[in-house]
């Protein structure tokens, strides 16, 4: 099995950032797909970032590109989400997901991911 702890989570004004941090244990993971996704109040989960095995290949949701990086380093079991310039709409519950298929690469579709964490959340006030 795979565990993931989310943390970095908090109030946050308009154009601020945050870092969130997944830490994994259990199976290595260090092959694996890593993602974030967010739920906001009274909206579904929605996709927000995947990265590959080596963090060379990334993909983001269109909302966040530019803004957001996600990142990894496989020797210290983490992945990260750099946040910056953020607005009221990234008020969110953010999660961590790893997937051990190619597919959520590819697709990034919730279903996809087999791990999620317990989720930190964020808030961005005007």
């Amino acid at each position: 099995q795979v565990q993931l702890v989310e943390s970095g989570g908090g109030l946050v004004q308009v154009g601020g950032s945050l870092r969130l941090s997944c830490e994994t244990s259990g199976r290595t993971v260090s092959w694996y797909v890593m993602g974030w996704f967010r739920q906001a109040p009274g909206k579904e989960r929605e996709f927000v970032a995947r990265t590959n095995y080596s963090g060379r290949t990334t993909y983001y949701a269109d909302s966040v590109k530019g803004r957001f990086t996600i990142s990894r380093e496989n020797n210290k079991n983490t992945v990260d989400l750099q946040m910056n310039s953020l607005k009221p709409d990234d008020t969110a519950t953010y999660y961590c997901a790893a997937a051990s298929t190619l597919g959520a690469l590819v697709r990034g579709r919730e279903s996809d991911f087999a791990f999620w964490g317990q989720g930190t959340p964020v808030t961005v006030s005007s």
